[in-house]
């Protein structure tokens, strides 16, 4: 893994994820500010089916497994993100994400998100368009 990310490679793999293609390069920047960057070691739990949800994780270096009700559903490598419902509704997890390989995620917690998204109009259409496709099922949702 590599040593830490700058705001430039934030950016980058912020305006990676769908739900933020619409947002403009600005308002990037500011969640690129407020994102943390976390590292795992392999096996350990990073965010926990029925517990609180915090916001959006992205995956920077390594992979991920995605389990539901004990069974891995999925394994996210680097570019793949998980919470996004969570970002969006802040109701609890859905399902267990485990480092599968030391990994480093950066996350985007929801009330950082809403502060800077929630003032602007425009990034909040693009926001609702977005997960509207999502639920009609014309894009593949990752796992939550």
């Amino acid at each position: 893994m590599e040593g830490p990310m700058d705001q430039a490679a934030m950016r980058r793999h912020l305006g990676a994820v769908p739900l933020f293609s619409g947002l403009s390069s600005k308002l990037l920047h500011t969640l690129a500010v407020t994102a943390a960057e976390k590292s795992y070691r392999p096996g350990e739990v990073i965010v926990k089916q029925g517990d609180k949800a915090i916001g959006l994780y992205i995956v920077v270096d390594g992979k991920v497994d995605v389990e539901k009700s004990g069974k891995t559903a999925a394994t996210l490598g680097p570019g793949q993100y998980f919470g996004e419902m969570a970002l969006l509704d802040e109701e609890p997890r859905t399902a267990t994400v485990k480092a599968a390989t030391s990994c480093r995620c950066l996350v985007v917690y929801s009330w950082e998100f809403w502060s800077s998204v929630g003032k602007d109009p425009e990034a909040l259409r693009s926001l609702l368009k977005e997960s509207v496709r999502r639920l009609r099922g014309s894009a593949p949702a990752p796992e939550d």
